[in-house]
């Protein structure tokens, strides 16, 4: 098209000039004006073309064909459908297991994974930027990216550190000054980036960079403010952080298993081999996991108590007394005109609802990534899990559980958190909290008379 464009081009300055002189010299004069302007309509400056779509699966790697030399040797005799089902259903257990090792190494563990997830999948879609847009060469874009990384994680881990430390911190002097101007010193190392990201600017290559930049804001929202949510949930209880994921998980599997078995009917036409069978059989064992999953998990404080620091003992602690979601509570259940008492921890409900939306709503996280593949004409992020593809690949729903996890606590279960209640009295001026002292002091002298 650009070729056509540029002959047309070439053609009609010719008919002019045959036609009249002055006209001639009138097209030649906007030529020059043209020339002379910022704007540079050059094939480095247009969308890519489809070619260098066409060649992006080639220069990424992809993970659903990788396979180890050894499981190929061994495999070789199977088809091609089920070696890919065996290769996958290996390595999904090998990442269960991994995840169940991280939680038995404790919170800290979890949000060191959930960097290092964030990371990783971060790099997986500024990759596709950069092959997509053949940006090679440019000065200190690569650079840009990773810094807004850093500077975006420095803005959104402080305010959890805020949130959940600032009692502590704050008794810290060189401490006290990061807490109280965290957010202005988050917003001038970002000035510093965009500034930067204004002087690396090329003539030549406007277009690119400004849809690069873009690229890179819009991957940081996905993906740094996602784990933001994820590192959050995680201080609410574990059980807020595992039950989501391994829902999830279980949805993922059984609806693979369910339409590998029985699938008949596509359901969408961005994942042709998702089909209703498993859309459907996966959702029902989903709630059904839920259920029995979650009813486990509430027997342990380790995974119901909220992750708080403890001046007494100055670390975390996760013990506490079991707040009501945790506490059994009687319900009385009438079926076919037979009354029932049931014992059930109120957090069974909630997951019910978590359960829902994994089924119904999260694999449409799937589907948005499964378009935006589509769209550069590749079947993986990349080539990190044989059978499965990239991180980002496992984890595309998972981002979008984590921002419904958040939303829900936020909506329906947090109360006021004293350590926040603190951090933001500790920040106010002297005068400021001593009349909430007096105040406290008079409420609660009303309240023991």
């Amino acid at each position: 098209m650009a070729e056509v464009r540029r002959r047309k081009g070439e053609e009609e300055p010719l008919e002019d000039t045959a036609i009249s002189g002055s006209g001639g010299e009138a097209n030649k004069r906007n030529s020059s004006a043209a020339d002379s302007s910022d704007h540079v309509d050059s094939e480095e400056e247009k969308i890519p073309e489809e070619k260098f779509v066409d060649e992006l699966a080639k220069n990424l790697p992809q993970g659903t064909d990788k396979t180890p030399e050894i499981l190929d040797s061994a495999l070789k005799d199977l088809p091609d459908r089920w070696k890919n089902w065996v290769i996958r259903g290996i390595f999904t257990w090998i990442m269960i297991c991994g995840f169940a090792l991280i939680i038995y190494g404790g919170p800290l563990a979890l949000m060191i994974t959930t960097l290092l997830v964030q990371v990783k999948c971060f790099q997986e879609i500024i990759s596709i930027g950069y092959q997509v847009y053949r940006i090679h060469g440019l000065p200190w874009f690569r650079s840009l990216s990773w810094y807004f990384l850093l500077t975006s994680n420095y803005f959104f881990y402080g305010e959890n550190l805020v949130d959940y430390f600032g009692v502590v911190i704050n008794r810290v002097e060189y401490l006290k000054f990061l807490v109280t101007y965290h957010r202005f010193l988050s917003f001038a190392l970002y000035i510093i980036g965009f500034v930067w990201f204004v002087l690396s600017l090329v003539k030549k290559y406007y277009i690119k960079q400004f849809s690069l930049f873009a690229w890179t804001h819009v991957s940081l929202l996905i993906v740094v403010t996602q784990s933001y949510l994820i590192i959050q949930n995680i201080f609410e209880g574990l059980i807020w952080f595992i039950v989501p994921v391994s829902m999830i998980v279980c949805n993922d599997v059984m609806a693979y298993v369910f339409g590998f078995f029985f699938g008949r009917t596509p359901l969408i036409k961005l994942s042709p081999k998702k089909t209703w069978e498993g859309f459907i059989g996966g959702g029902f064992a989903t709630v059904l996991f839920g259920i029995l999953f979650s009813y486990v998990l509430c027997n342990y404080q380790y995974f119901i108590c909220p992750i708080q620091y403890s001046e007494e003992l100055g670390r975390m602690t996760m013990s506490c007394v079991p707040s009501y979601l945790f506490t059994p509570q009687e319900y009385s259940l009438k079926l076919f005109g037979i009354g029932k008492t049931l014992s059930l921890y109120p957090y069974i409900w909630h997951s019910i609802s978590l359960s829902l939306f994994s089924s119904i709503i999260g694999p449409f996280g799937g589907f948005f990534a499964s378009g935006f593949k589509r769209a550069f004409k590749i079947k993986d992020f990349g080539d990190m899990i044989p059978g499965h593809g990239g991180i980002m690949d496992r984890f595309d729903c998972q981002f979008l559980m984590a921002t419904f996890v958040n939303v829900y606590i936020s909506s329906f279960i947090r109360t006021p958190s004293p350590a926040k209640l603190l951090t933001q009295i500790y920040n106010l001026k002297p005068d400021q909290q001593y009349q909430i002292y007096q105040s406290l002091k008079d409420n609660l002298g009303d309240m023991l008379t």
